[in-house]
């Protein structure tokens, strides 16, 4: 696992590298650098979009299923891998996907976090004489952007990194500089990102359900739980409804998460989470547009 992340942070490292070589500023590198990312990794994104709506489109008929053969959970289980393969979905669809993406962003927090090893290719001794140099604590886990902002403090030019993007130090790490008012800029748009992205899929969700749905639900839950308060039964919940309040509840917690990690983290990365908030957030409309239609 160690590997395989500091393989794909390697990678990354010259993908940034190279970016950074045309642009010579580091915040707008990753700026771009997210982009390209978001390109490279579109055709999963596209698979993942049109797993989602298949998903979605489904729920009803595996509700219908669970209440046929509730009281036969073998049938049930072959009757939901049926629906699966005739709809051509498949359960897991999303996981390797989602595990991938996952390895991403561990890849590029160690890239930002080590930007002299995965960047500018800096070897072990190489930033062993910098450490002497400038007296860096062997206890700091960002030893090399301590080594970065020391170099800018002393004019040392060896260091070709420039984190200064629109009057924000994005070597600045939150956690060690609460009283600097611009360590809040980029975390706090990352978190109004995140909540106008929440809404925008929450309204989604909202108006394909009251278009297509809706009254069907309605009438099914009626039926249930007359039949269920008939046999004296507990009303189970909706899974539709549960699956969106989960959804919901992860809308939430991981900005949360993410805004927690920002904190101890150098800025640079909450730079790369936000840009790469708003780039998904466009491009989850524009294929969920594309592919809705597709579907209907």
């Amino acid at each position: 696992m160690g590997k395989l992340v500091g393989l794909i942070a390697s990678l990354f490292g010259y993908l940034l590298n190279f970016i950074y070589g045309l642009v010579n500023n580091y915040g707008l590198a990753i700026i771009l650098f997210t982009i390209a990312v978001q390109i490279i990794l579109l055709p999963l994104s596209i698979k993942q979009q049109k797993t989602l709506i298949k998903n979605n489109k489904i729920q009803e008929k595996l509700k219908d299923l669970k209440e046929k053969y509730k009281n036969d959970q073998v049938r049930l289980g072959q009757e939901t891998m049926d629906l699966y393969k005739r709809e051509k979905v498949s359960p897991f669809g999303g996981c390797l996907g989602s595990l991938f993406q996952l390895l991403v962003i561990i890849s590029i927090f160690y890239m930002v976090r080590q930007p002299l090893t995965y960047m500018e290719r800096f070897d072990e001794n190489k930033l062993d004489e910098y450490v002497e140099k400038y007296h860096i604590s062997a206890q700091s886990n960002y030893k090399e952007i301590d080594i970065i902002r020391e170099a800018q403090k002393s004019g040392d030019d060896s260091i070709h990194l420039e984190m200064n993007f629109l009057g924000i130090d994005l070597s600045n790490i939150p956690s060690r500089n609460w009283g600097d008012w611009t360590v809040y800029i980029i975390p706090g748009l990352y978190v109004i990102s995140s909540i106008i992205s929440m809404k925008i899929t929450t309204a989604q969700n909202k108006k394909k359900l009251s278009k297509e749905e809706e009254e069907e639900k309605q009438r099914k839950e009626a039926e249930k739980k007359a039949l269920a308060k008939q046999n004296g039964d507990a009303v189970e919940d909706d899974d539709y409804d549960a699956m969106e309040a989960m959804n919901k509840q992860m809308a939430i917690m991981m900005p949360i998460m993410a805004v927690s990690v920002a904190a101890i983290a150098p800025l640079g990365l909450a730079l790369y989470w936000l840009v790469n908030n708003i780039v998904t957030t466009v491009q989850r409309l524009i294929l969920n547009k594309v592919y809705k239609s597709d579907e209907e």
